[in-house]
């Protein structure tokens, strides 16, 4: 489809403690994830916020409209060469998730998704606040 329009949401988001350059790359690719995974809805929805907050963690999320998964099998969303479709439907070779996972997990937090076929998926991640969520 080449004629679509996306709607970014990106609501406050707190400030993190990582390296910069790790947590751009998982932000990247979730994103990018769910503009390939969107690209067959004409009106995609991307939505990035942030809930749930403790003092010293925050929860962030991706969610958006598109193609979705299976729950049953969200065990195998993070490992590698893992995919959930087709190549002919999306295109990926099934290391992203898997890099996103690495990554969150140096940084102390943890990731999960929820999702349902053809009605979108949530990336959900945990992360620490930066200076420990001190002002």
């Amino acid at each position: 489809m080449t004629d679509r329009s996306i709607k970014l949401d990106i609501g406050p988001l707190p400030a993190i403690e990582g390296d910069p350059t790790l947590l751009s790359l998982v932000m990247t690719n979730l994103l990018s994830n769910a503009i390939k995974f969107t690209r067959n809805i004409s009106d995609a929805r991307i939505e990035i916020g942030a809930k749930d907050e403790t003092d010293k963690q925050a929860t962030i999320f991706i969610r958006d409209n598109g193609a979705g998964f299976d729950m049953k099998y969200a065990d195998k969303l993070f490992g590698v060469f893992q995919r959930l479709h087709r190549e002919e439907q999306f295109e990926g070779i099934g290391i992203g998730l898997a890099t996103v996972k690495r990554v969150v997990n140096r940084h102390g937090g943890q990731i999960w998704a929820e999702g349902e076929i053809d009605k979108g998926a949530t990336f959900y991640m945990t992360l620490i606040k930066a200076n420990g969520g001190k002002k």
